[in-house]
């Protein structure tokens, strides 16, 4: 037996000895037993690097290659920042209006019929968590919340009357209240999409 504690004690100081103690500063880098991807073959940007023959890091598309969502080889602006109009912020001369924005192009029912769907797809992934798939304010977040008395509010609280489609499309973008904003998440057309379906659920409630 005391052979073991010996065995052990002799263990422990050399497994100190190696690794030292926790919060023990070192000038020499430390023995990665387990890397966990520390290093990592990679190209930084704007970098040089031996691999390519030029010795150029970064490099250009391949051949024929389309930017994505690019209309003839053009990104469009889609997150719409720093940008004015009725599209872009929601407001008609100063106040939020109603309506479509005329940049959507809809002009045909296959058109409406694409930008409901497209705000249904949004609108699930981003909205139903905590405002429920039929907009009710009972999504799984909302349960949760009214645990502790925090409701989410149904989205057939917000006529159209009274809450203009441009006034919608502010509280998607930049939130309101304890809703943070998804401006960075969704493309400005993705905000008007949910904004028709929006109105499309509280259409088929009444």
């Amino acid at each position: 037996m005391k052979y073991f504690f010996l065995s052990l004690i002799a263990l422990s100081i050399l497994v100190v000895g190696v690794f030292g103690f926790r919060g023990d500063k070192f000038s020499q880098a430390p023995i990665q037993v387990f890397p966990d991807m520390d290093d990592q073959d990679k190209v930084k940007a704007q970098t040089p690097d031996s691999f390519f023959a030029d010795g150029m890091g970064s490099r250009k598309p391949v051949m024929g290659t389309i930017p994505r969502n690019a209309q003839a080889g053009v990104m469009p602006v889609e997150f719409g920042a720093g940008r004015a109009g009725y599209y872009f912020d929601g407001k008609k001369d100063g106040t939020f209006g109603n309506g479509l924005p005329d940049d959507l192009k809809i002009g045909s029912e296959a058109d409406m019929t694409g930008l409901l769907g497209r705000g249904e797809d949004m609108f699930n992934v981003h909205c139903a968590i905590c405002h429920g798939k039929a907009g009710d304010g009972k999504g799984v977040v909302g349960y949760h919340l009214g645990k502790v008395g925090v409701t989410v509010p149904s989205l057939y609280a917000f006529p159209q009357d009274k809450f203009p489609d441009g006034y919608i499309y502010e509280v998607i973008s930049n939130g309101k209240g304890l809703m943070g904003g998804y401006k960075h998440n969704l493309p400005v057309r993705d905000r008007w999409a949910i904004v028709s379906y929006l109105r499309a659920l509280q259409a088929s409630a009444k």
